[in-house]
């Protein structure tokens, strides 16, 4: 039976959490809110809308919601050229396709943003499908995001693994009734990344890579959760 292993993008298996950090902070300067960027920091992985609502209140200006995701889009657009995938990303993206998942690429980037992402992983041929924030009614942390995944695959949640970098992947992961495991390439802390539901952290793409046999992806899919060694 197929199983799937859905991926978060952005800090997961690519480093552009600070470079989204310092353009969502800039466009929220230009805007006349002073937000710090250690709270922009941990705001990374939400859809725009509902970042800007965790930054900035349900009682914010919503007509500038528009003006401020366009300064974020036009600062961080600048810096697609030098995106860089961490080390061993495609690596364990191509080791699982090649081990039977399908991999699946769950994400909060806008289509262009997805496009640079992808050039940077580098690893097209091991990646069966695509799921954005602009396909569902709701991103993360709403499970929508992994549900819709789910059905691009025909993949059952018990037989799914989720690796993102952010409370919000393990969040919207837990929702829908999928492991999750974190990675802390992405700069949230270990105790933040379980306490919102992983069933492992692991240090970065290639930590995990190196533990593909111990951890949950050498049990979820398997008869009575065995690993096969």
């Amino acid at each position: 039976m197929d199983r799937a292993a859905l991926f978060d993008v952005d800090g997961t298996l690519v480093d552009s959490n600070a470079l989204h950090t310092v353009a969502w902070w800039e466009g929220l300067r230009q805007g006349g809110h002073q937000v710090p960027t250690h709270a922009v920091h941990r705001a990374i992985g939400l859809p725009g809308e509902k970042l800007l609502e965790h930054l900035l209140g349900p009682d914010r200006d919503r007509s500038e919601d528009e003006r401020l995701s366009a300064a974020h889009d036009t600062l961080y657009g600048t810096w697609f050229e030098r995106l860089q995938a961490f080390d061993g990303a495609a690596d364990l993206l191509r080791t699982l396709a090649g081990s039977g998942w399908k991999v699946v690429l769950v994400t909060s980037a806008k289509d262009r943003e997805l496009e640079a992402l992808r050039a940077a992983v580098d690893a097209d041929d091991a990646i069966f499908a695509t799921a954005t924030a602009d396909d569902v009614e709701e991103g993360k942390p709403a499970p929508d995001p992994i549900e819709h995944a789910l059905s691009l695959v025909g993949v059952a949640p018990e037989r799914a693994v989720l690796v993102g970098d952010s409370v919000w992947d393990m969040k919207a992961a837990r929702h829908a009734g999928v492991v999750c495991v974190g990675l802390l390439c992405g700069g949230i802390p270990r105790t933040d990344l379980k306490d919102a539901g992983a069933a492992a952290v692991y240090d970065d793409a290639t930590d995990l890579l190196d533990h593909l046999g111990a951890g949950p992806f050498a049990t979820v899919g398997q008869p009575s959760g065995r690993s096969t060694g």
